[in-house]
C-alpha cells in the first residue's frame, strides 16, 4: 500500500535504490579511567612480588634465610666388621645363623684343627729336644770343670818332679868334680831335668786347653738357651694357629648373612660374614654453603625414611677435615678444560642421643633427613671409642 501523501513518482525511485548504511558512533579518543590503570598495575606488581618471594623462599635467601640447615644427603653409619679367618682350611662347624645376635667371644666358625694340633705337638717335642741339649750342656760344663781340676793336679805333680830333677842336677854337678858322680850320671840328670821342664810345659798347655773347653761349653749354653726360647716361641705360634681355627665374635652385635657353609674350603682373609654392633651414628653431607654457622655440639633433628619419618634427636660430634671429593679415588682436576662450579659436600658426623625408643630400630645404610639448628650450642658429645674398656690383648677380628 502506498502512502497517499507520497508522490507517485517518488515511490519507484525509493524502492530501486540501495539500502542506507548503518549509523555508527564515531570512535572515542578518551583514555581509560585512572582507577582502572592503578588497579592493573597493582595486580601485576603483586604477582611479580609474589614470584620473587617464592624464589627467595625456595633458595632460603634473605629475608627468608633460616638458622636450620637441612640436607637429605645423609645416611646411618655403623661399625660394620667383616669377619674372616687368619688360616686356610675346611670349615668344620658353623654354629650361627643369618641375622643372629651374638656376644663377644661366641664361636662363629670352626675350622678343621687336626693339622694345627700336630704342629703344636711337633713344637712341644722340639722344645723337649732343646731342653735336653741344654741339660747336657750343664753336664758338659761340670765335666770340663772336673777336667780343669785334674789338669791342675797334673801340673802340680810335674812341677814337683821338675824341682826334684833340678835339685838332682845341681848335686851331680857339684859331685862330678871330685869324681863321686860319673859323667854318665850327670848326663842322665840333665836329661831328666829337661824332661821335667817339658812335662811342666805340657801340663800347663793341657790345663789351658781344659779352660778353653770350659769356655766353649759356657758360650754354647747361650746358643742352647736361645734354641729353647725359639722352641717356646714356636709353641706359642702353634697355639695361636690352633686358637685361630675358632673364629669368634670380637664384640657384641648382630650378624649379617652367613657366607660360608659346612665343608667349604676357605682361604685366609676370606669374607665369611659381617658383624654389626649396636653403635651407630649419622654422616650428613652438607653443602659448603651451609657450613658457615655449623659448630660442634649443636642439636640436630633428623627423620628416618623407613620409620615413617618420625623425628629423632642427636648432636654434631665431628666435622670432616676436607670435602668428600678430596677422599675420592680419582679427585677432580679443575685446571684443565671448562670449569663448572659445583657446591662441594662436607661430611658431618652426628651422634644419636641415647634413650630414644626408636634407636634400636636404626640400621646402617638407612636414609635420613638431617636438620641442624645453628642458633643453639651445646657440649660436644664424647667419642664412643672413649667408652671402650682397655684390654689385655689387642682387639682381633679373628681369634
Amino acid at each position: 500500500m502506498t502512502d497517499p501523501n507520497t508522490p507517485a513518482s517518488a515511490t519507484p525511485a525509493a524502492s530501486s535504490g540501495p539500502p542506507p548504511a548503518p549509523v555508527t558512533a564515531p570512535p572515542s579518543t578518551q583514555p581509560r579511567p585512572l582507577r582502572v590503570r592503578i588497579f592493573s598495575s597493582l595486580i601485576f606488581g603483586s604477582i611479580a612480588l609474589i614470584g620473587v618471594l617464592i624464589v627467595l623462599y625456595a633458595w632460603q635467601l634473605p629475608p627468608f634465610s633460616s638458622a636450620i640447615e637441612s640436607t637429605e644427603n645423609a645416611l646411618v653409619r655403623g661399625q660394620v666388621t667383616i669377619i674372616g679367618p687368619q688360616l686356610s682350611g675346611y670349615v668344620f662347624e658353623v654354629p650361627v645363623q643369618d641375622f643372629q645376635f651374638v656376644k663377644a667371644g661366641d664361636v662363629l666358625v670352626r675350622l678343621d684343627d687336626r693339622i694345627y694340633k700336630q704342629h703344636l705337638d711337633q713344637a712341644l717335642a722340639q722344645r723337649a729336644v732343646q731342653k735336653a741339649a741344654l741339660a747336657n750342656n750343664l753336664q758338659q760344663r761340670r765335666s770340663a770343670e772336673a777336667t780343669i781340676l785334674l789338669r791342675q793336679a797334673a801340673l802340680a805333680n810335674t812341677i814337683a818332679q821338675g824341682r826334684k830333677t833340678a835339685a838332682d842336677l845341681r848335686r851331680n854337678e857339684d859331685l862330678v868334680a871330685d869324681g863321686s858322680v860319673s859323667r854318665r850320671d850327670l848326663d842322665l840328670s840333665r836329661a831328666d831335668n829337661a824332661q821335667a821342664v817339658a812335662a811342666v810345659a805340657e801340663a800347663q798347655a793341657s790345663l789351658e786347653i781344659s779352660r778353653q773347653d770350659l769356655q766353649t761349653v759356657i758360650v754354647n749354653r747361650g746358643s742352647l738357651e736361645a734354641s729353647v726360647a725359639n722352641a717356646e716361641a714356636a709353641i706359642e705360634l702353634a697355639r695361636i694357629d690352633l686358637s685361630n681355627t675358632r673364629v669368634t665374635a670380637p664384640r657384641d652385635g648382630q650378624l649379617g648373612q652367613i657366607g660360608v657353609r659346612l665343608g667349604a674350603y676357605v682361604n685366609s682373609g676370606a669374607q665369611l660374614m659381617a658383624l654389626v654392633p649396636d653403635r651407630l651414628w649419622i654422616i650428613a653431607n652438607m653443602k659448603e654453603t651451609q657450613m658457615a654457622n655449623v659448630r660442634l655440639g649443636q642439636p640436630v633433628t633428623f627423620t628416618v625414611d623407613s620409620l615413617d619419618h618420625q623425628k629423632m634427636q642427636g648432636r654434631v660430634q665431628r666435622i670432616s677435615p676436607a670435602a668428600g671429593s678430596e677422599f675420592s679415588l680419582l679427585p677432580g682436576d679443575n685446571a684443565t678444560g671448562n670449569f663448572v662450579k659445583i657446591a662441594q659436600r662436607i661430611p658431618v658426623r652426628i651422634v644419636v642421643d641415647p634413650d630414644q625408643p626408636l634407636v634400636k630400630r636404626l640400621r646402617p645404610g638407612m636414609s635420613v633427613v638431617v636438620s641442624i639448628d645453628t642458633r643453639q650450642s651445646g657440649e660436644v658429645p664424647p667419642d664412643p671409642a672413649d667408652d671402650d674398656q682397655p684390654r689385655d690383648e689387642p682387639v682381633r677380628t679373628v681369634e
